[in-house]
């Protein structure tokens, strides 16, 4: 199906659908958007088959979801996690699928968070060499970073995200009345991801989240928040799809925040590693004098407003030596994604490993104002 043709769908669905439509395909976010999802699969007039979470929040959505497209191929839930998003699981999906009877024109339909867009992502790209994939995110993560732009793909034991591929969804879809269903440590993970987005848009972005952090998530506008920062990332991608530049910004805090998930054995979880990798950074700016105490300090203030972890006992030669397996090192040496100050980020930043050494002992410590000084 072309673009006018999945433009086509969504309209006769009744209702506007992009956050953005820079990508070519559309980025719904609402409230409730079962009817709206079933509207758009049972539009393309092909088969379809929905992957989901198992966890029973996220395997209650898939079968009410699937229960309003009506027929086809079903609901398959898998056991996920960080631990599972290995090319493991992905042939158990693929197994699952030729079992279902899903062929070259079905559409696979991804249910859940970060891990859950990125696995069924990459499984629906390597099936019969690519089926359509669409996503519904039910985790704030997903709806703010993993389920846009494309990237899907799964860990290797020597690192984060080493297999995977670029390959376009059809349609995402953020439904955030899912975020109700979440726990609050959940929620409080994605805000990680926000805070970034803050950092990289600057001031307007930035500023809501200094006025919303003191106030309880229930009172949180999460339609916009969710929106406003889809958008940072979709104008990023649209000027640079496979990361050969500018894209990279998007992994502010993520080179630390890899190696801390890594050096855990994924203990720690992903949203939290990048509020680590997010102080991290600002003090490697720091040391490097891109970067403000004013704004480090600011960056600080939210965070724990928001009750992210800025520390970890973990040893700075084990995280270091997680970090070797990024996926932006250049000619053996890493790179890094710096502040020089809110809404200006720099990206591509070569640093000697004493400096990073001495950031990662810092991160073993309570942010302090003495942090502030190279």
């Amino acid at each position: 199906m072309d673009a006018q043709e999945e433009d086509r769908v969504l309209s006769e669905a009744g209702f506007e659908p992009n956050l953005n439509d820079d990508l070519g395909y559309p980025i719904v976010a609402g409230t409730g958007l079962h009817e709206e999802v079933a509207s758009f699969v049972r539009g393309r007039g092909t088969p379809w088959i929905v992957l989901c979470d198992a966890q029973p929040p996220v395997r209650r959505i898939a079968q009410r979801l699937a229960a309003s497209i009506g027929g086809s191929l079903g609901v398959v839930p898998f056991a996920l996690g960080e631990e599972r998003k290995r090319l493991s699981t992905v042939e158990q999906v693929l197994e699952r699928m030729v079992a279902a009877g899903a062929d070259r024109s079905t559409l696979v339909l991804g249910v859940g968070g970060g891990v859950a867009s990125d696995l069924f992502g990459f499984a629906a790209a390597a099936y019969m060499r690519g089926v359509p994939y669409a996503h519904l995110a039910t985790s704030l993560v997903a709806m703010v970073d993993a389920a846009i732009g494309g990237k899907t793909g799964v860990d290797l034991r020597s690192g984060k995200n080493l297999a995977g591929v670029f390959r376009d969804p059809v349609a995402v879809f953020c439904d955030v009345g899912a975020l109700d269903t979440l726990p609050f440590r959940s929620i409080r993970e994605g805000l990680a991801e926000i805070v970034k987005a803050g950092i990289i848009e600057g001031d307007e972005l930035f500023d809501s989240l200094e006025n919303l952090a003191p106030h309880p998530f229930s009172q949180w506008p999460w339609l916009a928040i969710v929106t406003a920062a889809a958008r940072v990332k979709t104008a990023i991608v649209h000027d640079d799809r496979e990361e050969r530049g500018i894209r990279e910004l998007l992994n502010l805090g993520h080179t630390f925040g890899h190696g801390f998930e890594q050096a855990s054995g994924y203990r720690i979880t992903h949203g939290a590693a990048v509020a680590l990798g997010l102080r991290a950074a600002g003090l490697l700016a720091l040391r490097t004098k891109r970067f403000s105490a004013h704004e480090h300090l600011r960056v600080l203030a939210l965070l724990a407003l928001l009750r992210l972890p800025m520390r970890t006992s973990l040893e700075p030669q084990a995280v270091f030596a997680a970090m070797q397996s990024d996926k932006k090192k250049r000619g053996g040496k890493l790179r890094f994604v710096l502040p020089r100050a809110i809404g200006d980020v720099e990206y591509g930043v070569e640093c000697t490993p004493r400096s990073v050494l001495a950031v990662l002992e810092a991160m073993r410590h309570d942010p302090k104002d003495a942090e502030t000084r190279p």
